[in-house]
């Protein structure tokens, strides 16, 4: 008489709905190799410090940086001077947006658009905008009107170059077969116009971001009360660097929010894009 035996066969990995096993982003080889190129260069950082490659009043190391963040972080002052840089960004920001993107929408559909304000668009580009700041402050004095203006400057071309880049971009393929089943200009903005330049879009408004800090840092180096520039400007010339380096952090932590954020944005709309095969 037989016996027969049963061989359980080991548990699998439970995985969702979609087949695949479930991954932890923390787990991700991108996320292990920028964690640990971030930590071998913290490491390196505080090395060079203590090896006094440099003066120690000259380079804080790392340690030497957070003690001072969390004291500035504890100082009334410290939150008015985020609390304006940040409301500079903003501002610009949004009016950038506001203005960039329909225009390089109109650019890059209407052709004489295009030939009409090319000229303005490629002089005021060409120009160094930051030495426009002078001129700016003389216009408006020295409120937060001129300071949201520099961040303006600084942050519309990258969003009204791409975005009208994108239009041009365009198969006129598709736009041609819409045009022959009679879709209005609202319908091919909406539905071929838009979705094809969604990437171009993200790309010029992630560009604004590292610019339009660039504005806010520019534009408070000049007759500024509160803000995150203007606080570094002084601890330089009071020989403060770590201060210097918590005001850079500060920038870029900011950039590196705001651009994670347009990220997300961008991954919202990708099913607008047109599929790639």
């Amino acid at each position: 008489m037989s016996t027969t035996t049963t061989v359980k066969s080991p548990p699998q990995a439970s995985t969702p709905a979609g087949g695949r096993p479930a991954r932890r982003p923390w787990l991700s080889p991108k996320f292990v190799v920028g964690t640990a190129a971030v930590l071998t260069a913290l490491v390196a950082w505080q090395v060079v410090v203590l090896l006094e490659i440099k003066p120690r009043g000259v380079l804080p190391g790392p340690f030497d940086v957070l003690d001072e963040g969390v004291s500035m972080f504890q100082q009334a002052s410290f939150w008015a001077d985020m609390g304006a840089s940040f409301q500079e960004l903003v501002i610009g920001l949004f009016f950038a947006v506001l203005v960039g993107l329909p225009l390089g929408l109109l650019i890059g559909w209407y052709r004489p658009v295009d030939w009409a304000l090319s000229p303005f668009i490629t002089f005021l580009y060409a120009t160094p905008r930051i030495a426009m700041t002078p001129l700016i402050i003389v216009f408006f004095g020295f409120g937060i009107t001129p300071k949201v203006i520099i961040v303006f400057l600084m942050s519309v071309f990258p969003i009204l170059i791409n975005t009208a880049q994108g239009m041009h971009a365009l198969e006129q393929g598709v736009v041609r077969v819409a045009q022959c089943f009679g879709a209005s200009d609202l319908q091919l903005f909406r539905t071929v116009a838009l979705p094809g330049t969604v990437p171009f879009i993200a790309g010029g408004l992630r560009l604004a971001v590292g610019q339009a800090l660039i504005g806010v840092y520019v534009a408070e180096l000049s007759g500024a009360q509160h803000g995150v520039g203007m606080m570094m400007n002084t601890a330089a010339q009071q020989y403060q660097s770590s201060k210097i380096f918590v005001g850079l952090f500060v920038f870029a932590i900011t950039g590196v929010a705001l651009t994670a954020l347009l990220r997300r944005v961008e991954a919202h709309f990708a099913s607008w894009r047109p599929a790639s095969h």
